[in-house]
């Protein structure tokens, strides 16, 4: 028996996710079964190649719903779920038991742990740090901006190493290791003590990087780092540097994509009232009401600029309006 699982890459609750989902199916559903593990990004254009659900079982975790017959498995917690109104009334019509949405949950993890559990039977005690961390990583539950930028836990270093590192088997290979070991167990493991040294000189970097590109205006921050090699940074740097702030709008690319990524500051004196998933969908982007990402062609710098401006236009213009 052979499952492929679609999970949202370079993401930690993404990796969580496709563990916790192998985990669940091998003890729950049928024990002889491989798992293939494939990462999905959101990008400019289609972000399904349907030829890929190649599997007996085809599951996707905390990524956009598709509408394939192939697709047996699906859970997501994001506001921004579907591709058009047509996918969200295909998954009100699914009568299978197997594809499950619910955006109040702070992860996609611990979404996927109380299905299984309340559904299927499946003891979740075993991967609670695992869904624990999940929650804290995707809702930005971190005590203050310090400890977030610090990463003095090993699920912080974790999240570094699954969203900067290089490598492309990377994450495959750290899913399997996620859903059964400890999650400092797993740094001493031989591909994730290589890669953090490197990582963690790069983020010291990119602190300071970002202390330099980074300008706050009516509690609302604006960066590029589109020229530079940053794509990964720690998201959270920017309220590090502006405690003060609301919101921030960062511009950066990577070899596929130029990528406006809008967020709100976790520990604002002053609550945002913008929800940020709707801002993106109106340029083809999405995600949840306190953060969302735009994915513009890599060839589209110009766009992608122009998006990130009337952003910020519109979020201090906000923040003017409520003071």
């Amino acid at each position: 028996m052979r499952v492929r699982v679609f999970y949202h890459d370079k993401c930690f609750d993404g990796a969580c996710s496709a563990a916790l989902f192998s985990r669940f199916y091998r003890e729950r559903i049928r024990s002889d079964v491989d798992f293939v593990y494939s990462g999905l990004l959101h990008r400019a254009g289609s972000l399904f190649d349907e030829k890929q659900f190649d599997g007996d079982e085809n599951a996707i975790v905390d990524f956009k719903y598709s509408s394939s017959p192939a697709i047996t498995w699906w859970f997501d917690h994001h506001e921004s779920a579907f591709l058009s109104p047509a996918d969200a009334a295909h998954f009100e019509q699914d009568q299978s038991n197997r594809k499950f949405y619910d955006p109040a949950f702070k992860s996609c993890t611990s979404f996927i742990a109380m299905i299984a559990k309340e559904h299927f039977g499946f003891d979740a005690r075993p991967v609670a740090e695992l869904v624990q961390w999940a929650d804290i990583v995707d809702g930005a539950m971190y005590e203050n901006a310090k400890s977030a930028v610090e990463m003095k836990a090993p699920a912080m270093k974790l999240t570094m190493a699954i969203e900067a590192a290089s490598e492309r088997d990377f994450v495959r290979n750290l899913i399997p290791l996620l859903a059964y070991h400890p999650l400092a167990q797993i740094l001493e493991e031989p591909i994730v003590a290589a890669v953090l040294p490197p990582l963690l000189d790069r983020h010291e970097r990119s602190v300071d990087i970002l202390r330099q590109r980074t300008e706050e205006i009516e509690g609302t921050i604006f960066f590029y780092i589109s020229d530079l090699d940053l794509e990964g940074y720690n998201k959270f740097i920017p309220y590090y540097l502006h405690p003060d702030s609301i919101y921030s709008i960062g511009l950066s690319k990577s070899s596929f994509r130029v990528k406006v990524s809008v967020g709100s500051n976790p520990w604002s004196k002053r609550e945002p009232t913008v929800n940020l998933a709707r801002v993106c969908e109106r340029y083809g982007g999405g995600g949840h009401a306190r953060v969302g990402a735009i994915s513009f062609d890599v060839t589209q710098n110009d766009a992608a600029h122009k998006a990130a401006q009337e952003i910020v236009e519109e979020l201090r213009a906000s923040v003017r309006q409520e003071t």
